[in-house]
């Protein structure tokens, strides 16, 4: 190490952290920034005739901001962690799981 590099020790303190669930997210842009809003997908119990579609609510529970290059880092970790998860388990199915219907 020269005389000018200088070791950083990061502690990350959990004391103020949050944990929520997300079973979705929605993305924006800008210039500066990647905004990342997460949230859950809840159907909508309605009074809806026979036929037509089911509604459904995205509930926003969380929003990040982040600057360009967090969101770089972000995805590589992301990256990471989706290799050794589908190394290990197999191939993540984007389609989800088919319901199964009732008879």
């Amino acid at each position: 190490m020269s005389a000018q590099e200088q070791q950083v020790h990061i502690r990350i303190d959990e004391t103020k952290m949050a944990t929520a669930y997300a079973n979705t997210i929605r993305s924006g842009t800008t210039s500066d920034e990647l905004i990342l809003d997460f949230g859950v997908n809840l159907p909508v119990q309605s009074g809806a005739k026979q036929g037509e579609p089911m509604q459904m609510v995205f509930s926003v529970g969380s929003r990040v901001i982040m600057n360009w290059s967090t969101a770089k880092r972000l995805l590589g970790s992301i990256h990471q962690a989706v290799a050794a998860y589908e190394k290990a388990y197999g191939t993540i199915d984007l389609e989800g799981p088919k319901p199964v219907a009732r008879t």
